[in-house]
Order: structure tokens, then sequence, then C-alpha cells
């Protein structure tokens, strides 16, 4: 009897657990976060809970926990440690509909460690190419290891990324390059082990895709279109003109003739 009803709580609480909408978390700010910066983490809430707690991701034990919570909890972490680098979730207990949530999907608390030396990086070839040519982007990082990223200015998050040979180069390539891909790009890389650490950003390259000139016959029809459009209008402002001096004309003259009608006006004179 004792298993029946246990089993029964557990069946219970499993279905309010699926029934609550799993909360969903953010970072502020959620990129350029170096050793020593403060952050914020909110948990934002789909209902009122009785309680809001903060993980690190995989471990079942919470850092804080916020009680009697509308819509969203704040947590803040002050002065930023290695530690601190990890992914982190957050979980609620609500109060109508009661039951526990899951627990948020994980977001990554990326740290730059300026303690690390930025990475090298080369563009081939340089500069200013022409539309369709293939560009390599390569990335050195010849001490430390770990994923290498190129980053695009203008972009939130790195463009691509890849794990580096053997003496430390990662070799990005863009194909068919159109003016598109023009911008500066940097690099960086994530330091290998259990924290969640970048180095700087590097120096930049620029990229300038030189736009395909357009076809000589692509430039006759908009003169010509304009042409037409000239003389049209000068055409029919013309032919207005004419039609308001003729207009005009017959105007005054039969006002003439009107006045020559009246009584007492000039008739024919007999010799």
């Amino acid at each position: 009897m004792a298993a029946a009803l246990i089993l029964g709580w557990w069946l219970v609480a499993a279905s309010w657990a699926q029934q609550l909408p799993r909360p969903s978390l953010s970072l502020h700010p959620n990129q350029g976060v170096s050793l020593g910066d403060n952050v914020t983490l909110r948990c934002h809430l789909p209902h009122p809970a009785a309680w809001v707690r903060l993980y690190q991701y995989q471990n079942a034990t919470y850092i804080e926990q916020k009680d009697n919570v509308q819509d969203m909890a704040e947590f803040s972490l002050a002065g930023i440690k290695q530690v601190d680098a990890v992914r982190y979730q957050c979980q609620y207990q609500g109060l109508e509909p009661a039951g526990t949530s899951e627990k948020s999907h994980p977001v990554e608390l990326l740290v730059t460690d300026h303690r690390y030396p930025p990475p090298g990086i080369s563009l081939i070839p340089r500069e200013y190419v022409k539309m369709e040519t293939n560009i390599t982007i390569q990335c050195w990082n010849q001490q430390y290891g770990g994923t290498i990223f190129l980053h695009k200015d203008g972009h939130s998050a790195p463009i691509q990324h890849q794990e580096p040979n053997g003496g430390g180069t990662a070799t990005f390539t863009l194909f068919g390059v159109t003016p598109a891909d023009s911008g500066t790009y940097r690099c960086s890389y994530r330091v290998g082990g259990s924290y969640l650490l970048s180095s700087p950003l590097g120096d930049n390259v620029t990229l300038e895709v030189i736009p395909r000139p357009a076809p000589p016959g692509d430039n006759v029809g908009p003169s010509r279109n304009l042409v037409a459009a000239v003389s049209g209008g000068c055409a029919a402002a013309i032919v207005i003109i004419i039609v308001l001096t003729v207009s005009f004309l017959l105007v005054a003259q039969r006002r003439r003739m009107q006045t020559d009608e009246r009584p007492g006006g000039e008739g024919v004179k007999w010799l």
C-alpha cells in the first residue's frame, strides 16, 4: 500500500512538472564578459512562482534562490572568476498550477581571459578581390590549443569555428565571395578545459570585394528612357500651349462679335 501511494504521488508530481512550461534564462551582458566583470542572469517565468533557483549545469545543488517571484528573477554574479565560466540553468516552483518545472535550457557564460595571448591572422589573397574569388583566412594559436573561432564585425556570434591542425593553425575558406562578404575579420580561441574561457580577439584583416561592373548595354536603357520621358514631356507641353492659345483667340473673337451686334453699335454707313 505504501509503495502504491509513493508511486501515485510520484506520477502526480511528474504530471505537474510536465504541465508547467519551462522557464528561460538570459545573460546580461551576453557577450564580451571578462574576468572581474559583473553579470546578471535573468530567469523569465510563464507563471508566478513560490521560488526560483539558479543552478550550474549538471549540478543538483542550487546556487541561489529567490522567493515569491511574479515573472522574472534576477541573479547577480559579481567579480567573475574562472570558476564562474560555466553553463547555467534555472527552475521554479509554480503557485497555480502547482508543481516544479523542468530546468531551463542551459546558457553559456563565456569569459575572456586576457592572460592568454590573442591569435594571429592572415588573409589570402589580400584585401581587394573580385567577385566569385575563393578567400582563405588562416588563424593560429601555437601554444594553447583549443577550438579557433572566426568573427566578422557586426555579427554577435562567430561565423565559423574549427579545430586547429598539429601546428595550431585553422584554415577558413570563403567560397565565391560577393560584396556581402566584405568586412573586417578577427579570430579568437577557446581555451581547453572544463571552464568556458576565451582568448581576446586578435588583430583584424579587412576584405573588400569589388563588385562586377555592369555590362555596357545596361547603362543605355535608363538614358534612353530619360530622353524619351523628357521628349514626351516637352511635346505634351507644346500641345497644351497651342490648345490654350487657340482657345484664347476663339474667346476673344466671340466677344468682339457680340460687341458689334449690340443696339447702338456702329453699323454700316451709307454714302
